[in-house]
């Protein structure tokens, strides 16, 4: 009798269990409790929801198909459901998500947007199509986690109803990657561009060109990829892309609606093209290839005129390829260049650079050139060098390495990384404002900011991963959001309500224990 009421006992909190476990999920109502990254300006609820299923369509005012389109093709995997997009004039009663721009709403600027959810559809408007973009991924973000998977999924495709107003702090969101020191594949560089659009990003800059490798195909200076391309930090073979493929990584950005930056770091960080072409040296030679992490020690000879023919000859072909506004001529650590011939070669690399109708970026220390309102002086290391830049009128792109170098470790067990700035841990990463940092440095000074990633130990997608994943996020917040709804202990907690997410998307991020990761 004891065993039949033990067995009895045991069946009935199994079929409890059962019973329990296929209750369908809450549909979500309160739009003020979603996790969102980055926090929207303003969110109000109304109590509902909006169901997504396969009758639901995408409807899009016309010129606006591609960006309908995008949408469709994000929610497809996951939920099985191939949406209809359809051009209309105006959203239908029910069962839709509907895109259209307004052109008139000042205070959305060019990428902000507004969300209205309700019981019927999904209204999104804003000025432009950068707009309706960042708010697909506002929407993407109020699904479950798992909408972000490759595969279908089981699940109540819900989004909470009320209205979201949402624009951008700064106008420059952006992420460096080091391609020079270690090469990276363009399938790399995409997913890269991806994870970046993910969190309304808009700039991705890519430093081409260092002492370990010239990553860029120039068809009037061939061996600097024959040669120059050929290694890498360690000794690796190295790579370079072609300029088909490299127009195919500024298409598949726009695409996303992030503008690409390149870089061709000189006068220093040039051993890859003067071992390429001897008569860049002053004595005529060419130097031998160098796979080291060292930095200081190369120098174009800024006395010779076929040196300025090559740059506009490298310019002239690079700005052909890049519709964005700006050219980086790096400009960093240019020790072995005397003072007295480093600004006379910034100032001529600049109106070479403005001659092919770009605006020239440079490091800080560019800053002591004759740059002005024309220019963008990009902070790492010396606040006194942007402060003159802003006593030129140049705008500053910040980056202090002690603050959003992803390259840095986390702590002193992080498996890859530098420490020469900082440990960054993520919440390290996250408390500051570009606007307060510096004394004599004002948020009217700033154009944005970036998070770039050194390759010194970064070998592969993995590595990336690693060191960007999840600090990229807390940047693009800072980017994004207003001061005023940023606050590091509210942000831990939506942070660490995106491990599922991540995870969904196969990031493989590191789980600092500063953030209380939702299992």
């Amino acid at each position: 009798m004891q065993i039949l009421k033990l067995t009895f006992f045991c069946l009935a909190t199994v079929l409890v269990t059962f019973l329990f476990s296929c209750q369908p999920p809450e549909a979500p109502t309160d739009l003020t409790q979603a996790p969102l990254i980055p926090q929207p300006v303003s969110v109000e609820a109304t109590g509902t929801s909006f169901e997504l299923t396969d009758r639901t369509v995408v409807c899009v005012q016309e010129g606006l198909e591609n960006v309908g389109q995008y949408l469709a093709d994000k929610l497809a995997p996951a939920t099985g459901f191939e949406l209809a997009v359809k051009t209309v004039d105006k959203a239908p009663s029910k069962r839709y998500i509907y895109l259209s721009l307004s052109g008139d709403n000042a205070e959305l600027s060019n990428e902000g947007y507004e969300l209205a959810i309700s019981k019927n559809g999904v209204n999104i408007t804003a000025n432009q199509p950068a707009g309706l973009f960042y708010a697909i991924q506002t929407v993407l973000q109020l699904l479950p986690a798992s909408i972000e998977s490759g595969e279908k999924q089981a699940g109540l495709w819900k989004l909470a109803s009320g209205t979201i107003k949402d624009f951008p702090t700064y106008s420059f969101r952006g992420s460096m990657l080091d391609v020079s020191r270690h090469f990276f594949s363009v399938g790399d560089v995409k997913r890269y561009i991806d994870l970046m659009a993910a969190f309304k990003m808009n700039v991705f800059h890519l430093h081409l060109s260092d002492d370990q490798g010239w990553r860029i195909e120039i068809k009037k200076w061939p061996n600097l990829t024959t040669h120059g391309g050929s290694t890498e930090v360690g000794g690796g073979e190295g790579g370079f892309y072609t300029q088909e493929e490299y127009a195919d990584i500024v298409k598949y950005a726009q695409d996303r609606f992030i503008t690409i930056i390149p870089e061709i770091d000189m006068p220093g960080h040039t051993n890859a093209a003067l071992a390429s072409y001897p008569e860049l040296n002053c004595d005529g030679k060419a130097t031998e290839l160098y796979t080291g992490t060292e930095v200081g020690f190369s120098s174009f000879c800024t006395s010779k005129e076929i040196t300025y023919q090559f740059i506009d000859d490298v310019v002239s072909e690079l700005a052909a390829l890049t519709p964005g506004p700006y050219i980086h001529i790096g400009g960093d650590e240019s020790h072995a260049t005397k003072k007295e011939d480093y600004l006379p070669f910034v100032n001529r690399a600049k109106e070479i650079v403005e001659s092919h109708g770009k605006i020239m970026i440079g490091w800080d220390e560019t800053a002591q050139a004759e740059i002005g309102a024309n220019n963008l002086v990009q902070l790492w290391n010396n606040a006194d060098f942007a402060k003159e830049a802003v006593g030129k009128g140049a705008k500053l792109i910040m980056s202090p390495a002690t603050k959003s170098y992803l390259d840095m470790q986390y702590d002193s067990t992080s498996r890859i990384g530098l420490h020469w700035a900082a440990y960054i841990e993520v919440d390290t990463g996250y408390i500051w404002d570009p606007a307060t940092l510096f004394p004599g440095i004002e948020k009217e000074n700033i154009i944005g900011i970036e998070a770039p990633l050194w390759s010194e130990t970064v070998t592969n997608m993995d590595d990336i991963e690693y060191l960007v994943f999840p600090r990229l996020l807390g940047y693009a917040e800072i980017g994004w959001s207003p001061a005023t709804v940023r606050d590091w202990e509210t942000y831990k907690i939506r942070l660490g309500q995106f491990a599922e997410r991540m995870d969904a998307m196969e990031i493989g991020f590191y789980r600092s224990k500063s953030v209380p990761w939702a299992e």
